[in-house]
């Protein structure tokens, strides 16, 4: 039987050997770097971000709102942004009357306008809502990043930005998703109201 000691020192060397994977892959941190300049040129010109995963993703998108609209770092004024995620009244009439798969997609017909940015955070790349409202962002002209691991999946070559990280377990691909948000909310906090 595994200790738990065993277990933590194990996923904590999978944490760090996936970090220092990412930090050697040039491609992706340049598609990082691309992403935020979309982003704050989005600010920049008004607009706003929407943000959507399942499951932990989607508790990591509500995250992310809350860290632009609030603060992350430093006292500044609130910047726009909205996680798909939290309305119940409007997930479970999507979901009833369209299917799942369209909870994110209509949302953003509903709300988005272009030059917006939409975020889908997904591990595996095949969530078929992400999927749809990546869509949705190129028929609409909305700029779109998706936090991926594995391969990237279906989802990697809708994205205008698709950022895939290292590692094989869910949730050491979702702790590196958390880096690359708070990364992303820190340097438009910088762009916008400077260091």
């Amino acid at each position: 039987m595994t200790s738990i000691a065993d277990r933590l020192q194990r996923n904590l060397d999978a944490s760090i050997r996936a970090m220092q994977e990412l930090k050697q892959q040039d491609g992706t941190l340049a598609t990082f770097e691309a992403a935020v300049a979309a982003t704050v040129a989005a600010y920049r010109n008004g607009r706003r971000i929407y943000i959507a995963g399942n499951g932990g993703s989607a508790a990591d998108a509500q995250h992310l709102a809350a860290e632009f609209v609030s603060k992350l770092a430093r006292d500044r004024a609130p910047l726009a942004a909205e996680a798909l995620t939290t309305d119940s009244s409007i997930l479970t009439a999507i979901g009833n009357d369209y299917g799942y798969e369209q909870v994110f997609s209509r949302q953003l017909a509903g709300k988005a306008v272009a030059g917006d940015i939409f975020l889908g955070i997904t591990t595996s790349g095949q969530s078929p809502n992400i999927l749809r409202a990546l869509e949705q962002c190129k028929r609409m002209g909305v700029p779109s990043i998706v936090f991926l691991g594995r391969d990237g999946g279906p989802a990697l070559p809708l994205a205008d930005y698709g950022i895939v990280v290292p590692g094989q377990a869910t949730s050491t691909i979702q702790e590196l998703h958390i880096v690359l948000a708070h990364t992303l909310c820190e340097c438009v906090e910088a762009a916008i109201f400077g260091d």
